[in-house]
């Protein structure tokens, strides 16, 4: 044990012999009274438990000040300092940023997050202390039937004032500390003492013996919904994970449908220039009239392929501004995008194999860590079940000291004349004087022939370990699986982009030798214009290597749980 865990529990004591030294208590029946309610009110005040601060005045602000509710939520931020020049421009790390600050989706995740920690505050409820007070009066006016009544008409006025203050604590002791008075008056000859004050002071502590003792039992649902905190936080992590991933690869798709724009863009240009070439040499006579039609058709096809393209690239801005939040602002939002990053890769192409994949992806994806908590909830859920089992065996003790005040009556003579005045403060020295003291224990056996409700607490925390398990087992096949298929995707790309660029410095230079041929005479105009097509086709299949490989990237890091690493993203508790 440390210093400070030696000071920590050295303190209540401490306080409470100061508390005896200015109270000046000698008596060891109230030396003893005084030490079991100051370490019962002092213990209150140290606890980390105690979710109230009554009776400070933040206490009464919260009470009773009206709750704000809210009915907006904040707009999207950050947007307009990435407008230049009338256009939006982001690099991906800008677009991982907005998508953090604006998303949606990322906010409805988070704040399910932010709930499940309230759960923690509500685990501790039971441990809250509880404070009680009452008052009681009551006039009560009856006839009388004998002499020995002491009047004609009996009349009684009783006031009761009842104090308690009582709380559980993670041991499993519940203790209670009360305080009642009571005054009474009547009109009877026989009463001496009237108007009579009687006071009492209890102290009760129950302990259980069996179940519900010591710290596991009480403190368990608690454990589970730290436990619980901790893998609601996986879960944000992943769906953070997810969002991110979606984003990136939006980001991506906006690039290559604008980069197949450009493609088809060029590809129109190239046959206009090409049909009006073959329109000069049809008014030459150097062509037949048949053959404008096909080159005229190529033009016609090309330009219907670039009006898809275009309102496709309208599309996928769309969406990618849904997952930034640009379309929650009107003025961001009709504005263009200007997404910077390179098509062709930079570097180093990304190199990594199955095995180092998988393990990675095994120590960092949130949601195995998800599953390994809640596989410690069950364990615990088991061990609590089974704790339930076991017989309710309870020890209880009390401890009860009684004052008596009031004005002191003369019964010998008519009508009484008070021979002594009193009131509360001769009950209460009575009452700390301990000369009338009440005490005593009690042990309660609580022992069901059958408890099958606890039987299949257990049999189901047996089962959902099981389930957990299986839980377990089934999402390592499928990290595995989304490993191995990320690996394959990557390897796939480096090589698609090696063989495209290839593809396409062929295509061109067979576009080169056809128009040449063509141009000499030697061959017809639909091998040209074939030559055409096919360097379109290749230079479209280099832009989607490329940004395949791009997007393989990006799944490679999402399948081993580093996507967030990579872009310097944390999420921590609160």
């Amino acid at each position: 044990m440390t210093n400070s865990n030696r000071q920590g529990l050295t303190r209540p004591f401490s306080l409470i012999h100061v508390i005896q030294k200015q109270l000046q208590v000698s008596s060891l029946p109230l030396r003893l009274w005084v030490s079991v309610v100051a370490f019962f009110l002092l213990s209150l005040k140290a606890t980390d438990a105690i979710s109230q601060t009554f009776p400070t005045p933040d206490y009464f602000r919260r009470v009773w000040s009206p709750q704000a509710i809210p009915e907006t939520i904040a707009g999207p931020e950050k947007l307009r300092d990435y407008v230049i020049s009338g256009r939006l421009r982001l690099t991906l790390e800008d677009a991982i940023r907005l998508t953090l600050l604006n998303n949606t989706e990322v906010k409805l995740n988070q704040l399910q997050y932010e709930g499940v920690k309230y759960s923690v505050l509500r685990a501790y409820q039971p441990f809250d202390p509880f404070l009680f007070s009452s008052f009681n009066a009551n006039r009560q006016t009856t006839p009388t039937i004998s002499q020995l009544e002491g009047a004609p008409t009996l009349s009684n006025l009783s006031q009761n004032s009842f104090f308690s203050l009582s709380r559980l604590f993670e041991t499993g002791t519940r203790g209670q500390v009360s305080f009642n008075a009571n005054r009474q008056s009547n009109n009877s000859i026989f009463t001496l003492f009237n108007p009579s004050l009687a006071t009492s002071g209890t102290v009760q502590l129950t302990q259980p013996l069996l179940r519900n003792r010591g710290f596991f039992p009480n403190r368990a649902p608690i454990v589970i919904a730290q436990r619980n905190v901790k893998r609601s936080l996986a879960d944000f992590e992943a769906s953070v994970n997810d969002s991110l991933f979606r984003a990136v690869d939006q980001y991506w798709t906006v690039i290559q449908t604008r980069e197949n724009l450009k493609v088809l863009r060029n590809s129109l240009e190239l046959a206009e220039a090409f049909y009006k070439q073959n329109k000069r040499m049809l008014e030459l006579g150097a062509l037949p009239p048949l053959d404008i039609y096909r080159s005229e058709s190529q033009v016609a096809t090309r330009r219907v392929n670039v009006i898809q393209s275009e309102y496709n690239l309208k599309q996928v801005e769309d969406a990618l501004r849904r997952t930034l939040g640009a379309d929650l602002d009107p003025t961001v939002s009709p504005l263009d995008l200007d997404l910077v990053e390179p098509v062709e890769p930079g570097g180093d192409l990304l190199a990594i194999d199955s095995a180092e994949g998988l393990a990675r992806a095994m120590q960092k994806r949130p949601e195995l860590e998800a599953v390994r908590q809640q596989l410690a909830n069950d364990d615990t859920s088991i061990k609590l079940a089974h704790h339930n089992l076991q017989p309710d065996l309870s020890l209880q003790g009390f401890y009860t000291t009684s004052g008596r005040g009031g004005n002191q009556l003369d019964p010998n003579t008519l009508p009484p004349i008070v021979i002594s005045q009193g009131g509360l403060g001769d009950a209460l020295r009575q009452l700390r004087s301990f000369d009338f003291p009440t005490y005593g224990f009690s042990v309660q056996l609580r022992l069901p022939v059958k408890d099958r409700g606890v039987q299949a607490d257990l049999g189901n925390a047996l089962v959902g370990k099981r389930r957990s398990l299986y839980q377990l087992r089934s999402l390592e096949q499928a990290v595995t699986l989304e490993v191995r298929n990320a690996v394959h995707q990557l390897e796939q790309s480096k090589l698609s982009i090696s063989a495209s660029r290839i593809a396409r410095d062929l295509t061109q230079k067979n576009l080169e030798a056809e128009q040449r041929k063509y141009e000499l005479g030697s061959q017809t105009l639909f091998f040209v214009l074939e030559a055409q097509t096919q360097l379109v086709q290749a230079e479209l299949s280099l832009v989607q290597a490329q940004l395949g490989y791009q997007r393989a990237v990006a799944a490679v890091q999402t399948a081993t749980g580093e996507l967030l690493e990579k872009h310097r993203v944390q999420i921590t508790a609160d």
